[in-house]
């Protein structure tokens, strides 16, 4: 990590090439080092290491894999290999024909008109979350925003069924992310998923318990019937394909609820806790921030109607999902021979996506490691390949406005009611899974005068 008071905290990337060991080694500790400093001053960057890659910054090379031809770039098997045995072949993982039935099945539960209608627990979660805080003092703040949103993704999920044990799901997600998620040496080199990747075998209670728990869930809603407010489980039984007029299994409801659980807190989690460091690291815009919320809020929470009065509020989201994208790295495999950024793609090829290095390009962003919400004013104009937090094209992330709404929702109520100034601990951006704070992010908490 590199200290320079004019920044917040950023990763000192890799100048120097690796052999498989060194990048596996890399890998487990921090995937985002692998990226070399090169990335961030060319559009492509190519290698191997046991595997033919090619990192791509380059929007328009971009805009192929996620958007014109997003078939003949299917997720990559490292991808599969970690995800599959938590989730399934649910949304995230699947491709082709039965990606397509369970997008068009779930896409109504995410419309507008119902992630609004979830905002009053986007509320009652913001609102504890203050009271928690209004106590003082030096606090982890990831792990209060951790504990926030999970109360939202649990209470829209199941509507806080008393079947549905959080403590159990939450403990099998991080003992998964802490062991299972991390690249072993055999995905490096390509070996085939039939080879077993020691680390994973270990995570198989953990999945087992989670499992189990959402099945027992989703059968006792399955007695119960829907509840009168629809929550996630109910938009999703009642969701069919209307080409295929197919619905979910339990099976397929439970992978889908369960990679809604694990994206849904942990991406927006990560958002609000780097937003709140990087409004510890820059006064001036926090107090900006704070008369916005105070202006529209009062002495009240924020609800699902504030957040289109909450510009910069949003703004401030956006930039802390441009400096640290939850979803930091991806992959995918070329099916085809291919012309990326003027160089040949064979079939094989693994296609990274270094979304930390695109958020901070040279070539697309002015003084890019600087925290600017300004970035995101209205009419300003930017490249919509240049700006991937929630991904694009027809995979694109089917909860980004939920996640938006919450984000906003939580942070304004926080920021209109407490001040947050930096201690001596500063956080260190590592991504295993996604980009989390190694060590949490501790920040002085005050109430506002």
């Amino acid at each position: 990590m590199t200290d320079d008071p004019r920044y917040p905290a950023r990763i000192r990337l890799n100048r120097k090439p690796l052999g498989v060991i060194g990048t596996a080694l890399l890998a487990r500790r921090n995937v985002l080092e692998l990226i070399p400093e090169l990335a961030l001053r060319q559009p492509m960057v190519s290698g191997r290491t046991g595997l033919r890659w090619h990192m791509v910054m380059d929007p328009d090379a971009l805009r192929i894999v996620l958007k014109d031809r997003v078939e003949d770039y299917p997720k990559s098997l490292i991808t599969q290999l970690i995800l599959e045995p938590a989730i399934g072949q649910s949304l995230f993982v699947a491709e082709g024909a039965h990606w397509r039935w369970q997008r068009r099945a779930a896409a109504p539960a995410f419309a507008q008109r119902n992630v609004e209608a979830l905002g009053p627990v986007m509320t009652a979660a913001a609102e504890a979350s203050s009271r928690r805080l209004a106590q003082g003092g030096e606090v982890d703040v990831f792990a209060e925003t951790v504990a926030a949103t999970f109360d939202v993704i649990s209470d829209v999920t199941f509507s806080g069924d008393e079947g549905f044990d959080r403590d159990a799901v939450h403990g099998a997600i991080d003992a998964y992310i802490a062991g299972a998620a991390k690249v072993s040496v055999l995905d490096i080199i390509g070996a085939p998923r039939w080879v077993p990747r020691l680390g994973r075998l270990s995570s198989g209670g953990d999945l087992r318990r989670m499992k189990r728990v959402a099945d027992e869930a989703i059968r006792a809603r399955a007695r119960t019937g829907p509840r009168q407010v629809p929550d996630l489980l109910d938009l999703l039984r009642a969701g069919m394909d209307p080409e295929t007029q197919r619905r979910m299994s339990g099976a397929e409801l439970r992978d889908n609820l369960l990679t809604f659980i694990v994206a849904g807190h942990e991406t927006t989690a990560l958002t609000l806790a780097w937003a709140l460091y990087l409004l510890a690291f820059d006064p001036e815009v926090q107090d900006r921030a704070a008369i916005e919320a105070r202006a529209v809020l009062g002495a009240r929470a924020a609800t699902a109607a504030d957040v289109p009065h909450l510009t910069y509020i949003r703004q401030i989201v956006e930039e802390a999902l441009r400096l640290y994208p939850p979803a930091a790295f991806l992959s995918r495999t070329s099916r085809i021979h291919d012309r990326l950024g003027g160089r040949e793609v064979r079939p094989g090829d693994t296609i990274v996506l270094p979304i930390y290095a695109l958020h901070r390009h040279h070539m697309l962003w002015d003084d890019p490691d600087r925290f600017d919400p300004d970035r995101f004013a209205p009419g300003v104009e930017r490249d919509r390949f240049a700006f991937l937090p929630f991904g694009a094209g027809p995979r694109i992330c089917i909860g980004a406005s939920f996640a938006l709404q919450e984000a906003v929702i939580i942070l304004a109520t926080l920021v209109a009611r407490l001040r947050f100034s930096l201690t001596a601990r500063q956080p260190e951006p590592r991504m295993i899974l996604t980009l989390r704070p190694h060590g949490g992010v501790w920040l002085r908490v005050a109430p506002r005068a």
